[in-house]
């Protein structure tokens, strides 16, 4: 492979162009994309392995909670106490179903949401641009970006007019980057290479072309996807409770049968006896009704949740979100973004030179806040977000610009 198409924010545009058999000008023939997307495959990212209705009961019934349950189930089955055995069965199958009607009913929704969310792009074929699912970008690939679009692919930009991107979900950046199309140094960080747009991200401001270098699991967020893929995820504080909760009461029945059974022989008790004696004692110690109301608490929990547009896929993840008690944010890549900007001051008078107001800052007044011409425009408005949010109105204030 070429440098410049090993490294494509190294190389001339040309270059780059030539390298991936493409015309920054015209863009790819129709069937040499149809060839290609046959060859290198879709530009999508890998969604894992479907998940099974029969992978989840599973996953549900093989808690060590419920397998302690089951087991003491079992024990009093034998014992011939149906019905503690019968309660402590309908207590394992109705944890079991709510946790599973939870976990399958989220991951269709988001299987429906995935589906919803065909984003379209505009490409060069054949030297016309033509709107196109993001999905079907190839290689060598031209689109065309402008204000509000979503980046499909990383590649090298050809063309870059005022053409701002925000690469916060990728390099952290709180702030748009203004692209251009000369080439940076080999050992520019990612951050640093304005001559490339990559996959993930969206133009804030301004237009131009992209010739398409990468796409799918090839692109820097394809990277990044596939780390996190492999990552183990772990379990919550709340499991890591009720699995030390189920060591030790499984230790502490198997104290009790064995303190109970020495007893009675010592006393020279019948073996049948002791057993059935130590046994009960055993199933007695074990809270049947700890995982029901544990489980019911966070569908509960779910379900308020869903109320505020958040989804839940799993139970126990609305108990992680509330055992967060400190967050500590001490690099910018862990900056939290809300893209909102509102205005709370504004200042009057000549504006100092850049020496001066280091020297002496300028004082900042509360003033009203003007209406947005959005509504009383026609035509709208766009720039850049402080000049828009300059432009709010001030509650009650129902004048125009």
């Amino acid at each position: 492979m070429s440098p410049a198409a090993a490294a494509p924010h190294t190389g001339d545009v040309a270059d780059v162009a030539l390298e991936l058999g493409s015309d920054a000008e015209r863009g790819l023939d129709a069937e040499e994309a149809r060839g290609r997307l046959a060859q290198v495959g879709p530009n999508e990212l890998h969604s894992g392995e479907k998940v099974r209705p029969g992978h989840i009961l599973v996953g549900q019934l093989t808690s060590p909670m419920l397998l302690l349950l089951s087991g003491a189930a079992v024990l009093a089955a034998v014992l011939g106490k149906a019905p503690e055995a019968l309660v402590i069965f309908v207590v394992v199958v109705l944890n079991a179903w709510i946790g599973f009607r939870q976990e399958y009913r989220a991951e269709r929704a988001m299987a429906s949401l995935r589906a919803m969310a065909t984003p379209t792009v505009k490409v060069l074929r054949d030297g016309a641009p033509q709107e196109l699912p993001a999905r079907e970008v190839v290689p060598g690939d031209v689109v065309l970006l402008e204000a509000g679009a979503n980046v499909p692919a990383d590649g090298r930009l050809a063309e870059s007019h005022s053409l701002r991107v925000d690469e916060s979900a990728l390099t952290g950046e709180s702030a748009p980057v203004h692209k251009r199309i000369e080439a940076v140094a080999a050992s520019a960080p990612l951050a640093e290479r304005a001559s490339m747009a990559y996959s993930g991200t969206s133009v804030t401001a301004g237009r131009g072309k992209l010739v398409v270098s990468a796409t799918g699991t090839a692109t820097e967020l394809g990277h990044v996807a596939d780390l996190l893929e492999g990552a183990d995820a772990g379990r919550t504080p709340l499991q890591l409770r009720l699995d030390t909760l189920v060591k030790r009461l499984a230790l502490f029945a198997g104290v009790i049968v064995l303190l109970v059974f020495g007893l009675g022989l010592l006393r020279g008790e019948e073996l049948d006896t002791l057993l059935l004696t130590a046994v009960s004692l055993a199933v007695a110690a074990i809270p049947e009704s700890l995982p029901a109301v544990v489980t019911i608490t966070l569908a509960l929990g779910a379900q308020r949740m869903l109320v505020r547009k958040a989804l839940i896929r799993r139970l126990y993840a609305v108990e992680t979100l509330g055992s967060v008690t400190h967050e500590r944010l001490e690099h910018q890549r862990r900056r939290v973004h809300s893209t909102r900007m509102d205005v709370n001051s504004r200042v009057h008078g000549n504006w100092p030179s850049f020496h001066d107001a280091v020297s002496s800052p300028v004082p900042a007044v509360d003033v009203p806040q003007r209406r947005s011409p959005l509504r009383c425009c026609p035509h709208g408005l766009n720039g850049d977000h402080l000049e828009l949010v300059l432009l709010t109105p001030a509650p009650g204030d129902d004048s125009c610009v």
